[in-house]
């Protein structure tokens, strides 16, 4: 299974919103400054986060993005499905009918649902059930023990410190 850069970009703007710990609004080029990322392309994965209710946008000239709930309230599947959608990773296209091997099956052949279709099924739902289960305070909390400075760190890089 293959996500995009932009769920690793939004994963990590959302722990570095909570590392800054203020509950200010953080403007999209400083958060994009903090890993010398594309403003314009960052904010495109933030406005995703916004639809999907994980971070709020503040207008004006203090204005930017903050976090809309605690990230115990965020798994990774919430951040995934924000920012690819939550179209199945696997199409079947019944390529078994096809073709001279499909034209060679009796009617019955089909009768099953594809095998191919069912494993592949299997496996996405238990991709999508690990990242289910895992919240971004996990992965928040896992961070902070091996890197106890992180929260110094970046309040340091994008915050006012």
């Amino acid at each position: 299974m293959r996500t995009g850069k932009g769920v690793e970009w939004a994963l990590h703007t959302l722990l570095n919103l909570a590392w800054l710990g203020d509950g200010e609004p953080v403007p999209t080029a400083q958060l994009a400054a903090g890993h010398d990322l594309s403003p314009s392309y960052l904010n495109k994965q933030l406005q995703l986060l916004v639809k999907a209710g994980l971070l709020e946008s503040v207008p004006g000239a203090r204005g930017g993005f903050r976090l809309a709930r605690p990230l115990d309230a965020v798994s990774l599947l919430d951040v995934v499905v924000a920012v690819e959608g939550d179209e199945p990773l696997f199409r079947c296209t019944e390529i078994r009918r096809c073709g001279s091997i499909g034209e060679r099956c009796p009617d019955a052949t089909f009768a099953r649902p594809c095998a191919v279709r069912t494993a592949m099924g299997r496996a996405e739902t238990a991709w999508r059930k690990a990242l289910a289960e895992q919240s971004l305070a996990d992965i928040q909390a896992t961070t902070d023990a091996y890197i106890p400075a992180m929260a110094k760190r970046v309040r340091q890089a994008i915050g006012d410190d």
